[in-house]
């Protein structure tokens, strides 16, 4: 029995640490997150559009919004569904919003909890590992949106490393 509890005790063990290797997992920083929303924020302002910008980790949690002056209160859910859908997806909501439109399989995608098929999310990369996303909701068009999240995310890239 002893040698029992001994054998079962060195495979927890091993199994323990072979799975501590492979959680190893980048995110996006409070302090990036928050600014790349400014980021956002600002980029969309001075088109004269007034959005909402959330900034979520890699698994899709809220970790800025900002909601500019002026923007409408639809704006702060839209924005966090955006960039929800993009970390989920690992890509452009604008790119998933075509595949959904020319693939019939995909539609299904539309029915995603939290899922919102729209132009606006882009997600955060170092290399090809995906450590975050931004979305943008209030600009008249959804490659708008885009357009200030691409934008905000240029801006801090160095800070990407």
């Amino acid at each position: 029995m002893k040698t029992f509890a001994y054998v079962s005790l060195a495979i927890f063990t091993l199994g323990s640490v072979a799975s501590a290797e492979e959680l190893h997992e980048r995110n996006i920083s409070l302090a990036t997150a928050t600014e790349l929303a400014q980021k956002g924020v600002k980029a969309c302002s001075s088109k004269g559009y007034n959005v909402s910008v959330a900034v979520v980790d890699r698994a899709g949690v809220l970790r800025s919004l900002m909601r500019a002056d002026g923007a409408g209160p639809h704006t702060v859910g839209a924005a966090q569904a955006k960039a929800f859908t993009a970390a989920s997806g690992r890509a452009l909501t604008s790119a998933m919003a075509k595949t959904v439109q020319e693939n019939p399989g995909a539609a299904g995608l539309v029915d995603i909890p939290g899922y919102l098929v729209l132009a606006g999310g882009v997600p955060i990369k170092i290399g090809d590992e995906t450590i975050g996303a931004i979305g943008i909701g209030g600009a008249p068009g959804g490659n708008l949106d885009e357009e200030c999240a691409q934008a905000a995310v240029e801006k801090i890239k160095d800070k990407l490393n």
